[in-house]
């Protein structure tokens, strides 16, 4: 299994197999602290050979710097089959859309992937502090 891409966005959607993502970033800004990001989503595009045909666990942690989490771990199965397509390799695209995402402190956060138990892939979030205007 590869992970063709895993990324925090402002939107992502799927057509007819096609990843589409709008605005992908890594901080936000906050005048005060929490800070609540409105609408954003995880976009996830993991490609698995004809070997790994079957049942695959996904688990998302969003946690803090001393790995608390911010959010209750996000777990989800795909079901990976091949129906005589005659390939040797087939994609699945996936999104979970967050909605109110809240930041109880500013600081570095990690979005953590993991697939079957095996962590695989984290993306950091930086909350930061918007500076005063003098």
């Amino acid at each position: 299994m590869n992970i063709e891409l895993f990324a925090l966005c402002d939107a992502a959607a799927d057509y007819q197999g096609k990843l589409n993502i709008l605005g992908t970033f890594d901080a936000i800004w906050a005048k005060k602290m929490p800070a609540v990001h409105p609408m954003c989503a995880v976009a996830l595009r993991l490609r698995f050979s004809k070997i790994e045909e079957g049942d695959h666990k996904i688990r998302i942690n969003i946690i803090d710097e001393d790995g608390k989490a911010v959010v209750p771990p996000l777990e989800t199965g795909i079901n990976v089959r091949f129906r005589d397509v005659p390939r040797t390799s087939i994609a699945a695209n996936m999104i979970l859309n967050l909605q109110g995402l809240k930041f109880p402190d500013f600081g570095e956060y990690s979005i953590d992937l993991a697939i079957d138990g095996k962590h695989m892939a984290s993306l950091p979030i930086y909350v930061n502090q918007t500076p005063e205007r003098v």
